[in-house]
């Protein structure tokens, strides 16, 4: 899904409104020339917020696209996928930086539009044939969702799709979720 392409009343282009009114821009962070998106006054905001867990959530509701665990990969997508799986009535599996877990794990490195980093996730934390909801805050270049697919693959389950609040479209970084369904409730 790509937001924002409907007409006035569609909801895809009113969560899209929703989650732009919501994310702030901050400049020069965490690096000169990066622009993050600060998603806490949308976190904040307890309408914006539940509407984001549903939009989320609806596709996956009533056996349209089942899903068995959702994912939620450190640290903003943790915040999102949590309630995402309770609305969903699944787990939720967290995906952490490099060194964050305590048990036996597998990761994956990826590059970032600013540095490079890694993500694990416990080795019995997913199993062979579940179907996996990934979930994160910004699809930027690609490379963290990418690195959570290659995890949920690797574990034998199966990717059923990757939802992200915000995509950043001018980095492209759906072009290193190729044969993965990617959506995003907002486009910048």
């Amino acid at each position: 899904m790509t937001a924002g392409t409907g007409s006035v009343g569609d909801p895809a282009a009113t969560i899209s409104a929703t989650v732009l009114s919501g994310v702030r821009d901050i400049p020069d962070y965490p690096r000169p020339g990066v622009t993050f998106k600060d998603i806490t006054p949308l976190l904040a905001d307890a309408a914006k917020f539940a509407a984001v867990v549903d939009a989320f959530a609806a596709p996956h509701r009533d056996g349209a696209e089942p899903v068995d665990v959702v994912a939620g990969i450190e640290a903003r997508g943790f915040i999102l996928a949590a309630p995402v799986a309770i609305s969903l009535g699944t787990g939720f599996v967290p995906m952490r930086k490099h060194g964050k877990l305590p048990h036996t794990r597998i990761g994956a490195q990826y590059e970032l539009e600013y540095g490079t980093a890694a993500i694990e996730v416990h080795v019995d934390a997913l199993h062979a044939g579940q179907r996996v909801l990934i979930i994160d805050d910004v699809l930027a270049t690609g490379g963290t969702a990418a690195a959570a697919c290659d995890l949920v693959e690797r574990a034998g389950a199966s990717v059923v799709g990757v939802a992200v609040l915000l995509e950043l479209g001018f980095l492209s970084g759906r072009a290193q979720l190729a044969g993965h369904q990617v959506r995003a409730l907002a486009v910048a």
